[in-house]
């Protein structure tokens, strides 16, 4: 199919050759964690020390410093950093066994690694998009106001990501709720400890808010967009954050895997996303074009209609 330099017989339908691109990349996919988790926590790196890596490594300290920022200062003195090493290691190593939370962080990892290489590549601003300015300069006030809110927070996020860090309250609610069960428990064993980390957790659940996060309000935009959001289907207009989020919205699918799906191994699942959230065959190839210019579409993809590719891609074994 697209990716593999592969060309299949003629007498092969579009629909063959999707399904098994779509299976042969979920298989690659379902390795990534027991692999990712191998190489985070090999004490000797030298040999896989890439930026993914790298970012990963540096995200899981930071989710769990912190935490543990939380946890010590409970009795109101501000406190950055500087934890029991044994006691990061034990908070990042909880993270790691928790496979929805390290596949979360690697794939933000991908997406600001696709943010920094569409800036190079196609001087895409990765704060202020075409469809952004567009939405903070709507008569509507509501649609103003709320692209203001997500333009704050996808600056805050990318200034994160230089740092490779992620703040907890940045997590979806799901992987927000195992992180604060990973403190809990990793603070078990000490009386005092896990006094703190009750009071802390307490107080970062009320304050906790997944609507106000980058990810609850990129997907709040793309809803309050209604018909129109099918602009945010495109890269080059919507930035990568708004477009991933409104390519998973309209392919039935969540968010993470459709990050996975933009990389190099993933590109079946990629076609058949695009084509069931409504993309006609010549505004797919524009998106490939942005993001893998080397890249031909299988003979006959145009004739995939809308529901046989979201049959296809709901056949998938692979789910994040």
């Amino acid at each position: 199919m697209i990716d593999h330099g592969v060309h299949p017989p003629r007498t092969q339908t579009v629909e063959a050759v999707m399904r098994a691109e779509l299976a042969h990349g979920d298989t690659m996919a379902g390795t990534i964690l027991p692999i990712l988790r191998h190489l985070i926590s090999a004490e000797d790196n030298s040999v896989f020390s890439d930026e993914i890596l790298a970012r990963v490594r540096g995200m899981l300290a930071a989710l769990a410093n912190g935490l543990l920022d939380a946890t010590f200062a409970v009795d109101g003195q501000a406190v950055h950093g500087g934890h029991p090493p044994k006691l990061v290691d034990a908070l990042t190593g909880a993270f790691m066994d928790h496979p929805p939370l390290l596949a979360h962080l690697h794939c933000t990892a991908l997406e600001w690694q696709l943010t920094e290489r569409l800036q190079a590549r196609l001087a895409l601003d990765p704060v202020v998009s075409p469809l952004v300015q567009a939405l903070i300069a709507s008569p509507d006030s509501a649609t103003q106001g709320l692209g203001m809110t997500f333009l704050a927070a996808q600056a805050r996020w990318c200034q994160a990501q230089r740092r490779m860090e992620l703040a907890p309250s940045e997590l979806p609610g799901e992987l927000f709720h195992a992180a604060l069960l990973a403190l809990r428990a990793v603070c078990a064993s000490d009386l005092e400890l896990a006094r703190r980390s009750g009071i802390a957790e307490a107080g970062l659940r009320e304050r906790y808010d997944e609507a106000a996060s980058r990810l609850g309000l990129a997907g709040r935009l793309v809803v309050s967009m209604g018909g129109g959001a099918q602009a945010a289907l495109s890269i080059s207009h919507a930035g990568i954050a708004l477009f991933l989020t409104a390519l998973a919205m309209g392919s039935g699918q969540e968010r993470d895997p459709v990050v996975l799906s933009t990389h190099e191994s993933q590109l079946a699942r990629f076609a058949l996303a695009l084509r069931a959230a409504g993309q006609k065959a010549s505004l797919v190839e524009e998106q490939f074009l942005a993001l893998h210019p080397d890249v031909t579409m299988p003979a006959g993809f145009d004739r995939l209609g809308v529901d046989l590719a979201a049959s296809i891609l709901a056949s998938g074994r692979y789910t994040g």
